[in-house]
């Protein structure tokens, strides 16, 4: 069958990954995942973008998170982190992929700073 080709008990496709909702410590859905950005070389996914904000998806901003500050949770069929959408509100984001450019190493840098601090691992335990 086609889902069990893109799904197994311990694997996700990343086509599956994509639309996934994300939801904040206190339970309430902060956004969805647009897509995942992985490392070519080590095969490692970096970073998830989030679509935050707007109305049924049109207005979205995208904010790349640290794909370490993500943990499926299967309660609520999503991804949780520790992350609150107070948080979101002054994290680097983009309004569109032309405004991002992910080859700019202050890209990623400004990302992982923001969030460095703010991941609470026990937030996702």
């Amino acid at each position: 069958m086609a889902t069990e080709a893109r799904e197994t008990s311990t694997l996700i496709g990343s086509d599956k990954v994509a639309g996934t909702a994300v939801y904040g410590p206190d339970d309430q859905e902060i956004g969805t995942i647009e897509r995942v950005m992985i490392e070519k070389t080590s095969g490692r996914v970096s970073y998830a973008v989030l679509g935050f904000g707007g109305f049924l998806g049109i207005g979205n901003d995208h904010y790349p998170l640290p794909w370490n500050a993500l943990k499926y949770d299967t309660r609520v069929g999503g991804y949780r982190t520790g992350i609150t959408a107070d948080q979101l509100n002054g994290a680097p984001k983009y309004a569109s992929e032309s405004s991002w450019d992910w080859e700019e190493p202050g890209r990623s840098k400004s990302v992982d700073d923001y969030y460095g601090s703010r991941i609470t691992h026990s937030a996702l335990e």
